[in-house]
């Protein structure tokens, strides 16, 4: 049985949390894996082990980047593979992050029952490098609240969505001039154009990395994000408002973001 979805994987130097990932993912169905190594050096992709660990659970296509060039590139070059193949769905998944059980048959399900909506997330628990937990990430549910939020943040965990492959005839790939931040990019052009919405149930375990864009990188990341809003921006509250609170959070480090949050979802 061949698999009508493909999960993307970008892969830099995290053996452990490749394997975490591909051990995750527990389905009645046949799921295919395109992981590509953003030139890692220390820790290359070894693609004999993932063929060991994932066994018959699906097929592993899997390319590498002469040299490091960031994610945004990695994810392209494993969009371009995959639209070469006849995959209806494409999941995302990061190196370190664990699916639950029947995520994707949950997404996929709901997806051929609304046929209009082109993008689903899910909900995930937010939880810290050494497995502690910190809260619970709810974004907004429906359309009609997501296209007014998405102003205030991304609206989506990105390595929850699934979406469908068509779509990208219209969207295309990753932008790349969004430092830190093209998956905010991304999901702002399929949010004006499709009808996206996040599954209401925590479907996944999102590990908050030290190491990761979102910790190091936060100041480029938030930056490009408020390019993001003001290449999109129309009067109105939420595109405002969105600016002003990008702007603020320059000046708040991703640790005491995430206190806060933790505190206010408590």
């Amino acid at each position: 049985m061949s698999a009508k979805i493909v999960v993307l994987i970008p892969y830099y130097e995290n053996r452990l949390g490749l394997i975490d990932a591909i051990n995750s993912i527990q389905e009645s169905f046949p799921v295919d894996l395109m992981i590509v190594d953003d030139g890692s050096i220390k820790e290359p992709l070894q693609v004999d082990e993932a063929y060991k660990i994932y066994g018959d659970r699906g097929t592993i296509i899997y390319d590498v980047l002469p040299k490091n060039r960031g994610i945004e590139n990695a994810l392209n070059m494993g969009l371009q593979n995959i639209l070469e193949r006849d995959y209806k769905y494409i999941g995302r998944l990061d190196c370190g992050d664990r699916f639950h059980k029947g995520k994707l048959e949950k997404q996929i399900t709901y997806l051929e029952a609304n046929k209009e909506v082109k993008l689903l997330g899910t909900w995930a628990n937010i939880i810290d490098d050494k497995e502690n937990f910190i809260y619970i990430e709810k974004h907004p549910v429906y359309y009609n609240e997501i296209k007014k939020k998405i102003y205030l943040n991304t609206t989506f965990i990105h390595p929850s969505v699934v979406f469908e492959s068509a779509i990208l005839s219209q969207i295309g790939l990753y932008p790349v001039s969004y430092p830190a931040a093209e998956d905010y990019a991304f999901f702002m052009s399929i949010v004006k154009k499709y009808k996206s919405e996040n599954y209401p149930e925590v479907l996944m375990d999102y590990v908050v990395d030290p190491n990761s864009i979102s910790s190091l990188k936060r100041k480029r990341q938030v930056k490009s994000r408020i390019k993001v809003i003001l290449e999109n921006y129309y009067l109105g509250w939420y595109p405002s408002y969105g600016l002003i609170r990008n702007i603020l959070l320059l000046l708040i480090s991703r640790t005491a973001s995430n206190r806060i949050k933790s505190i206010i979802r408590k």
